[in-house]
């Protein structure tokens, strides 16, 4: 594949991502916040009654009474961490992994079976989205902010993190080893085993791995964080979804042949052939 239709499919899978990440922000404004505001609520209803009854520390001797006391200013207030703050972040992951994503789709293009653009782009989404979020997910789910030990953030990030890593590595060992062995055992068997090896290797990697014992507290509604967790989860699979679709529709013209239209020969046979020459 020519380095200017690389640089053509990086470009529409970042203008993909866009689109998916706008999709993904309407989401997560209308399923997610929600359920923010609710644990917010929450853990300030609990911390106020500490206030009321004085059980804070007294000041300190050495500060005047009629010196007033420091309160902590908020940065970023709520409205704007729900509104721009949110859609901010949602497109900037968009953007990043539509990016990514689209060089993997033409590394695979052709390497992966005979299938065309869409067929292939729908593939690297949902593996994206399986290696990069869902599994992660099952061993470490999301929490709702305000929620749990504050002391433990950088502890669950780096093993959040460190299960993404793991993930993909084991994912890319077994695209190889079902390519290793599908001369052998053919596509079908091959990919089954591959598949099989991933499951079992992730399913082992979560029984070793430390579980977060301390990420959320005993008295927090539990309807309450499964209605975040559901709704982070469908925020993903809404932005994978998007991904795959729009960018499939989008590499699939810039990869048809330009005499399709003129040589009336069918267009998605081309693509084929195309897909097969440059793989």
């Amino acid at each position: 594949m020519h380095t200017s239709t690389v640089r053509t499919l990086l470009v529409r899978g970042m203008i993909a991502g866009v689109v998916a990440g706008l999709l993904a922000f309407a989401l997560a404004y209308v399923v997610g916040e929600p359920s923010i505001d609710s644990s917010i609520a929450l853990e300030e209803s609990q911390s106020a009654p500490a206030h009321e009854h004085g059980d804070a520390a007294p000041a300190p001797a050495e500060q005047s009474a009629d010196e007033p006391a420091e309160e902590e200013e908020e940065l970023v207030t709520r409205p704007v961490q729900s509104t721009f703050g949110l859609a901010t972040g949602v497109l900037v992951y968009g953007v990043a992994l539509g990016g990514i994503a689209s060089l993997a789709f033409a590394l695979c293009l052709g390497r992966v079976g005979r299938l065309r653009p869409r067929a292939t782009a729908a593939l690297v989404a949902g593996a994206a989205f399986t290696t990069v979020y869902l599994v992660p997910f099952l061993k470490y789910p999301a929490t709702p902010p305000a929620v749990g030990n504050p002391d433990t953030i950088g502890k669950r990030t780096t093993l959040f993190f460190l299960m993404i890593v793991f993930s993909v590595l084991i994912a890319v060992v077994a695209v190889i080893a079902g390519r290793r062995l599908a001369p052998k055992l053919g596509n079908w068997n091959a990919t089954v085993a591959a598949g099989g090896g991933y499951v079992v290797v992730m399913a082992v990697a979560c029984l070793l791995l430390p579980a977060n014992t301390d990420a959320v507290k005993e008295t927090f509604p539990a309807a309450l964080l499964w209605e975040f967790r559901l709704a982070s989860l469908a925020v993903q699979a809404v932005l994978w979804t998007a991904f795959g679709l729009i960018f499939g529709a989008l590499a699939e013209r810039v990869l048809r042949p330009a005499d399709a239209q003129l040589t009336g020969q069918n267009p998605e046979a081309l693509t084929g052939a195309s897909a097969a020459r440059t793989g």
